[in-house]
């Protein structure tokens, strides 16, 4: 054998392997790509699928893409639907406990028309991230919007009895100056009250005090009452959805001071009422109306010589409470609550030394009446005024332990009602059937004598009666002229006048003579002696 012996042959890697080693290399570096690219996956819950379609619809915030819808499918129990979405990298700070989803799809609603470029491309899920620390993984789409970001500003709390028509995003005013909206509306069964929270931007924050009040507003408004007509026009955003106003009603009231974050206020239904809340110090008082209550409602003005000093609480109050038999013999009781801060508008008042001066004032003559106030809808109020030469009132005179307010009967518009049945009685008691027959016979004689005038003025003669008379009057016409001034028969009148002048001229001493002697004519008037001489006759 030799010592020299061949070296084993060594075994190269061939060049053919690095081309699949490269496409495994470029494929791990692709799955990875893929994989780091991809954010969390979420579940999305909603009512209904209407607009979602798998690997089309995607979830956007700020109308940049962060997400695709993966699948669609029904929950188990089939009352909802469920959405996968895959969201992209870098969004896991996006999805925290409170952030919301909604679609965003053709709207129009309080908040304006909005989602119209959803029209062409197809509705989106809109996402708003959230501020919580907790992460979530499951979520509920809303059916509208949210509210949009408040800002700096102040929150409050309304509570309101049900039936309120306030809504997410209405819009909150101070003297038709949009200052805040509505960013939550919730029914509380348990009080049955609906309670909202609002928001009061900065720098309107300031006009919120502790004497404001809220009342809701409708956008057209209409009210007729004891007052007369009235109307109310707001905006048109109110007009389309309603809203909330505020202010201090009453502007002669103390502003008050500053409110802190989520006070509570109460929304009243209308301005009337918004103020009659800031009249905290009252006095309650009873009338006893012995005639007709019909036409006074609950809320009805109290006047001082047309000044409201007070509202009507409730109309027939306890009204026979002693048992059905004293319906027919007691009097209707109203009662009614004074004001005196609508007089002296203070934010308190010493209810006692009212007490006391109206006690005065009742045995100075103070009475109270009903009185009509609007003709056309019957409407009542109460009309407090002095009267003279009425009976004292029986001071002490207590209701249901609230004291009495004497009244007086002032007649008004039951007196007019009184005097109206009267007079429809006496037309009643009218014998109409005798006053007919004799209008009918008096029609009948008046068709006769129409018919024999019509039979006259067909006669021939009756025709030709016009043109006679026309010659007749022509004739006279023309016999007048003759007698006019500087005509024949003028001039013969005048000198058969002076003729006849002349001789009563010359006849006049023969008158003379017969008045002095009628026998002249027979026999001759002896001559009167010459006058002698008073000498010649001694």
């Amino acid at each position: 054998m030799s010592d020299t012996q061949a070296e084993p042959r060594r075994t190269r890697l061939s060049a053919v392997w690095l081309i699949p080693l490269a496409a495994a290399l470029i494929g791990l570096w692709l799955v990875f790509s893929y994989l780091s690219s991809q954010g969390p996956v979420i579940t999305l819950k909603l009512t209904d699928a209407e607009g979602i379609n798998a690997g089309k619809t995607p979830v956007k915030t700020r109308n940049v893409q962060v997400g695709l819808v993966e699948s669609v499918r029904l929950s188990d129990d089939m009352s909802h639907t469920l959405l996968t979405v895959q969201m992209q990298s870098d969004t896991d700070r996006m999805l925290a406990e409170d952030t919301r989803f909604w679609v965003v799809k053709p709207r129009i609603s309080r908040e304006g028309v909005s989602g119209l470029n959803t029209v062409l491309s197809g509705s989106y899920i809109e996402l708003m991230p959230g501020e919580s620390g907790k992460k979530g993984k499951r979520f509920q789409v809303q059916d509208t919007p949210p509210p949009e970001k408040t800002g700096a500003g102040l929150f409050l709390k309304l509570v309101s009895e049900a039936g309120t028509n306030v809504d997410v995003g209405d819009p909150v005013h101070f003297r038709s100056l949009k200052v805040g909206r509505v960013v939550e509306t919730r029914f509380n069964a348990s009080d049955k009250r609906f309670h909202h929270r609002i928001f009061i931007q900065k720098p309107y924050d300031v006009l919120v005090s502790d004497s404001s009040r809220f009342w809701q507003v409708n956008g057209l408004g209409f009210q007729l009452d004891a007052r007369g007509f009235q109307a109310q026009i707001h905006s048109l955003e109110a007009l389309i959805g309603g809203g909330i106003t505020f202010a201090v009603p009453d502007g002669n009231m103390r502003a008050g001071d500053p409110v802190k974050d989520e006070r509570e206020f109460t929304l009243h239904n209308d301005e009337e009422s918004a103020r009659r809340a800031l009249y905290t110090d009252t006095l309650d008082y009873v009338l006893l109306v012995e005639s007709s209550v019909r036409g006074l409602k609950t809320g009805a003005p109290v006047e001082y010589r047309g000044i409201r000093v007070g509202t009507v609480e409730q109309v027939a109050w306890g009204f026979a409470q002693s048992g059905p038999g004293t319906i027919s013999s007691a009097p209707i009781p109203v009662l009614i609550s004074l004001e005196p801060q609508r007089i002296t508008h203070q934010s308190r008042e010493d209810t006692q030394r009212w007490r006391q001066e109206i006690d005065r004032m009742i045995d100075d003559g103070l009475r109270a009446s009903l009185k009509p106030g609007n003709l056309l809808t019957g409407a009542l109020f109460v009309d407090l005024d002095f009267h003279a030469d009425t009976p004292a009132a029986n001071s002490g005179e207590r209701y249901a332990d609230v004291a009495v307010f004497p009244t007086i009967d002032s007649g008004g518009i039951s007196k007019i009602e009184d005097k109206i049945q009267q007079l429809l009685d006496t037309l009643n008691n009218l014998p109409m059937e005798s006053i007919a027959g004799n209008l009918n016979r008096n029609l009948d004689n008046l068709a006769g004598t129409t018919q024999r005038l019509e039979a006259l003025l067909a006669d021939p003669a009756l025709n030709a009666l016009p043109e006679r008379l026309t010659g007749t009057l022509g004739a006279l016409e023309g016999t007048l002229q003759g007698w006019q001034t500087g005509g024949d028969g003028y001039l013969q009148l005048q000198g058969t006048l002076q003729k006849l002048d002349r001789l009563l001229n010359d006849a006049e001493p023969l008158l003379d003579t017969l008045n002095r002697q009628p026998n002249a004519l027979i026999f001759q008037r002896q001559p009167a002696p010459d006058p002698q001489p008073r000498g010649s006759r001694q």
